[in-house]
């Protein structure tokens, strides 16, 4: 088993890993920047690093600085969390090419799956449905209006390298797409380094579900259910929940499959998370993208599997078999997470600040993973997610009284939160009857 582990990142996903890893008895080295100092996962850490100054480039993008600790420290493997450099692939190679473990799955499977085209063409090949769209990166308008024509309009515009939703944008016609198309290249190169955009058949009423799979020592694939992520604002995900409420149990059923075959089709080893794009009311689905890496949403799976995919990952990494019997994972409830930012609850504009006052919600199947805590500056340099809320119900209605009333529990002073808005999402008709699309936060925060 891993002896010790250096944790590439910051925030609330370094303290996740680092509690999973003192848990198993693995030496946990934490890295941080100037701004970082006196977050809480720097103490939880057995051991820390100064690895720069606040700019990521400069420190938690800086891979020498990385494997510099790393050896510094004797650390045996690298965590990357989630974000930074979790899914870039040179340095998973430049991990591995120093004599560490790579908590993750191999470099090749990420850049596979890191090209949306790429990916895409993989995907078919292997039996997966994928929506009409381009075999090719578009890197010029004219192109990508010829390239329209062809799959039909709306179509969707993004980047075909990069992720997070940066830059995407939807086309009716031919005017709205040479505006979508000047935007999302112009944001894929400055984002991502590659002006590569890739056009797909926009689907109406669509929703975002994505399985859990986790890529076995031994070379088998397993699907641990499916999450919904429909909750989004600027294309980014603010709330998951599991069991989807727009997934029936044979549409649920296709979808694990097809999960298993994007993993078994790349080879895959650790978590990973196979998105899709759904359309409810044809009871069909469309593969979106793969993450090679774990998903800031893994708490809601872990909540009604009773699994810890963390120690999954570090099983895996040092070839060991799962700690349960994959033939007896029975999901069970249902879960809620509500993340919580540092942002303008109407407009979603970032609000950092110094926390005056941190009172976190408890009770019965309330979870609460945060990377902050009174004190502490939510600064400007990182993503404004402060924590993450998650409730367990023995059903939906349950799951949902538990949120309300951790939501209104949760006391955050100093920099702005959206609280408020996920006190909205809880009581709104909408969300309350699971009958939803990823248009519900423009319904609930109209522009």
């Amino acid at each position: 088993m891993l002896e010790s582990v250096l944790v590439a990142n910051r925030g609330e996903i370094a303290r996740r890993v680092i509690r999973t890893a003192r848990r198993m008895r693995i030496r946990a080295i934490a890295v941080y920047s100037d701004a970082d100092a006196e977050l809480p996962y720097v103490a939880e850490a057995d051991e820390a690093v100064h690895i720069g100054p606040a700019q990521p480039a400069r420190s938690y993008l800086d891979a020498a600085a990385l494997i510099a600790a790393a050896a510094k420290t004797n650390a045996q493997a690298v965590h990357p969390g989630y974000g930074f450099l979790a899914e870039n692939a040179d340095f998973a190679r430049q991990v591995i090419a120093a004599g560490l473990t790579w908590v993750g799955p191999s470099p090749e499977a990420i850049e596979q799956m890191g090209d949306k085209i790429r990916a895409r063409n993989l995907m078919e090949q292997a039996g997966v449905p994928v929506s009409p769209g381009t075999r090719e990166p578009v890197t010029d308008v004219a192109t990508a209006v010829l390239a329209a024509e062809r799959v039909g309009y709306p179509v969707m515009v993004k980047a075909a390298a990069g992720g997070g939703g940066i830059g995407m944008g939807a086309a009716a016609d031919e005017a709205a797409l040479r505006k979508a198309f000047e935007t999302a290249r112009s944001r894929a190169e400055r984002f991502f380094g590659s002006p590569e955009i890739l056009l797909e058949r926009f689907v109406e009423r669509a929703r975002h579900v994505e399985v859990q799979i986790l890529g076995l020592a031994d070379g088998r694939v397993l699907a641990l259910g499916e999450r919904d992520c429909s909750v989004q604002r600027r294309h980014q995900k603010v709330a998951e929940e599991t069991p989807s409420p727009g997934v029936g149990a044979a549409l649920r059923e296709r979808m694990l499959a097809a999960a298993v075959q994007a993993g078994e089709a790349v080879g895959y080893r650790g978590a990973g998370t196979v998105e899709c794009l759904v359309d409810a009311d044809a009871s069909e689905f469309v593969f979106l993208e793969m993450n090679t890496r774990l998903q800031v949403e893994h708490p809601v799976t872990e909540l009604v599997t009773g699994l810890d995919l963390i120690e999954q990952q570090f099983l895996v990494a040092a070839g060991e078999p799962p700690s349960f019997d994959p033939a007896a994972v029975r999901p069970t409830g249902h879960a809620i997470e509500l993340r919580i930012y540092a942002e303008d609850p109407v407009r979603f504009l970032p609000g950092p600040g110094t926390i005056t006052e941190w009172q976190e919600p408890a009770g019965d199947g309330v979870r609460v993973d945060a990377g902050y805590r009174s004190g502490n500056t939510v600064t400007p340099f990182y993503d404004p997610l402060m924590a993450k809320l998650c409730v367990h119900g023995a059903d939906r209605e349950q799951a949902l009284e538990r949120a309300r009333a951790a939501v209104a529990a949760f006391r955050i002073t100093g920099p702005k939160t959206n609280l408020p808005f996920h006190a909205d999402l809880l009581t709104s008709t909408e969300f309350v009857s699971g009958d939803y699309d990823t248009s519900l936060v423009s319904k609930l925060r109209p522009r």
